[in-house]
């Protein structure tokens, strides 16, 4: 709630707490009203949109959510005190006053809380699905609804202060151009997973991209198929863009299997031409061993008729032939052992890897915080499915974690969930990546 103390919202505090607790002077002096009434709609509506530099009208309305949540808590501490004094004059003799002193506070009160309420589940991204649904379990329950309410508070004016600083930096590098690269970005997603424009694979970290300058493509390849049949694909997709733009050549960030599947394109199907750089993103090089282990334990019928019914489903949604025990079976240990020693991709294409860590399962998001301690039990340290030892390739090596229990995930590489992790701005990271993609002249 730190952010909340600026003099402006302070005024707008000491304007509500006088409005919610004037029913006195209301019944008094009626005429007040022409007052009481239209400062009560003002501060109502632009209390905090205008307390954060932004473009954005969602943020806008996110931050004044946030600060009328503050000026709801502390306005009511404040109406708490003034009518435990105010019962001490008014009763038993004029009763009456107080209670409907009582009532005009309540409402004008309920007011407050739920124009912030409203205001900040309609447009947070990082309050996400679980933090809403605490928050309404959470209302009715003394002491357990304070402190959900000091958590929506915290995260949506954190939310919009970051955002805003965000729209500051890119703003005041806009004329750099920093990713503007001398060949575009192709985006190749993972297994079980498609591009898609309703739902992007790979969070906001594209239009951060094309904020700074760079130009983006996609792989739009099928969701599970074999490396070597996404590859095919993958080479296909490379052509036609060169062709079509002029370009001469990509640079390609791939995610997860998108990673084997590019270097099989490079390697074995004629993509190296048409190739500035590769950049894997959490790409299991050298395989998973908990996935040699499934498909060693699970009973063939049962691994048939998840296969089925996943390949009919992908079918529906636009994949021409899915094949996901095809595509689990190229993810072991034993077949990227096999892999990684054929699929060289040599100079002149720039070669580099990423890899995260989560460091507790708690810090992943279903189902990656299930499959953590499984892949823990065989390959040690991961991601939530790929091990930390797996993921390193190329000229250049980065590796991710951030302090305390949270980790970065599997999905926290691609902005999955769309939440800003304190100690990682994934966003800026990929920024990163690609204006130094810029400086080696690709």
């Amino acid at each position: 709630m730190k952010r909340f103390f600026r003099p402006v919202n302070i005024l707008y505090l000491l304007a509500i707490s006088f409005i919610v607790n004037s029913f006195v002077i209301i019944e008094r002096l009626w005429q007040s009203l022409f007052l009481i009434i239209p400062a009560f709609v003002l501060i109502n509506v632009f209390a905090g949109a205008r307390s954060i530099k932004t473009k954005s009208t969602r943020l806008r309305i996110c931050s004044h959510g946030g600060t009328m949540l503050c000026i709801f808590v502390f306005s009511t501490l404040v109406s708490l005190i003034f009518h435990i004094a105010m019962a001490f004059v008014l009763i038993p003799d004029n009763y009456m006053t107080f209670i409907w002193s009582a009532v005009f506070c309540i409402c004008t009160e309920t007011i407050v809380f739920f124009n912030g309420i409203i205001s900040v589940y309609c447009t947070s991204l990082q309050l996400g699905i679980k933090l809403r649904v605490v928050g309404l379990l959470c209302g009715m329950i003394p002491v357990a609804n304070l402190l959900a309410l000091r958590k929506i508070i915290s995260t949506v004016m954190e939310e919009a202060s970051f955002e805003a600083e965000k729209e500051v930096l890119n703003e005041s590098r806009r004329d750099l151009r920093i990713c503007k690269t001398k060949y575009p970005i192709l985006l190749v997603h993972g297994v079980f997973f498609r591009d898609s424009q309703y739902f992007n694979y790979w969070g906001r970290v594209p239009k951060e991209l094309e904020a700074n300058g760079a130009r983006i493509f996609y792989g739009e390849h099928q969701s599970a198929a074999s490396v070597a049949d996404s590859a095919l694909e993958l080479t296909e997709r490379i052509k036609n863009i060169v062709s079509e733009t002029g370009c001469e050549k990509l640079n390609i960030i791939a995610h997860s299997k998108g990673g084997l599947d590019c270097r099989y394109a490079i390697a074995k199907l004629g993509a190296e031409p048409y190739v500035a750089s590769l950049t894997t993103i959490n790409t299991p090089h050298r395989g998973c061993i908990f996935a040699d282990y499934l498909l060693g334990k699970i009973p063939a019928a049962v691994k048939n008729r998840v296969a089925d019914t996943y390949n009919a489903a992908l079918r529906r949604l636009g994949d021409r032939n899915p094949d996901f025990i095809a595509a689990i079976t190229d993810l072991t240990a034993t077949a990227c052992e096999k892999f990684d020693a054929e699929l060289t991709v040599s100079p002149p294409i720039y070669c580099q890897s990423v890899g995260s860590r989560l460091n507790k399962a708690t810090g992943g998001k279903f189902p990656l915080n299930l499959s953590y301690h499984l892949v823990k039990h065989f390959d040690g340290g991961n991601d939530g499915l790929v091990s930390e030892n797996a993921f390193s390739w190329g000229e250049k090596s980065t590796f991710i974690t951030v302090q305390g229990d949270r980790g970065v995930s599997h999905g926290d590489m691609i902005d999955l969930n769309r939440e800003n992790i304190k100690g990682f701005d994934v966003r800026e990271f990929y920024v990163g990546i690609v204006s130094d993609l810029k400086q080696r002249g690709l």
